[in-house]
């Protein structure tokens, strides 16, 4: 049990570790890997307090609500993934608080509330960007990769490049030389 302590893991392995976990969400479930469809779950159930009947009477709301129950399995493991990954940087420790990144204050400075604003502005964007495409980077990128969807491909090779892109955009060539 030595490996559950180490702070970085064979990518192969990991990635050995979810096609397995594809296998069996597919197998047992009939439904492919993905996380974005748990946010506008999360968001119809937070409106539907306030206002059911529109939640109810919305396409968008009632595709991934109406008839189904509102907890799922993609759900749990949306809630997984950051319990997970926190039981993983405990047990290895290399559990550190990192307000902001090194290279984030040399390039923009020590503001916490840059960092957070920028970051919440990049999720959001990713996540709008994710509905717009139909999925996410786990939906598209793994169980799409992994069904050899041509749309599936097309969006990861996209993301990448815009990632890149973004990165030379935000840090620059000298970004390449953070620690």
């Amino acid at each position: 049990m030595n490996w559950l302590k180490q702070p970085r893991w064979s990518p192969y392995v990991v990635g050995a570790g979810i096609g397995v976990l594809s296998w069996i969400t597919f197998g047992l479930m009939g439904k492919a890997l993905g996380t974005s469809t748990t946010l506008v779950r999360w968001s119809g159930l937070l409106e539907s307090v306030v206002a059911k009947e529109h939640v109810v009477s919305n396409e968008y709301y009632a595709k991934y609500l109406v008839d189904k129950p509102a907890v799922d399995w993609q759900m749990m493991l949306v809630i997984a993934l950051p319990v997970g990954a926190l039981i993983s940087a405990l047990l290895s420790r290399s559990f550190q608080v990192e307000r902001v990144p090194d290279i984030w204050s040399r390039r923009f400075g020590p503001s916490l509330w840059k960092r957070y604003g920028a970051a919440f502005l990049g999720g959001g964007l990713l996540l709008f960007g994710a509905r717009l495409a139909g999925g996410c980077t786990s939906g598209h990128g793994i169980s799409g990769g992994l069904q050899l969807s041509v749309g599936s491909w097309i969006f990861f090779a996209t993301f990448f490049a815009a990632g890149i892109a973004a990165a030379f955009l935000l840090f620059g060539k000298e970004g390449r030389n953070h620690v």
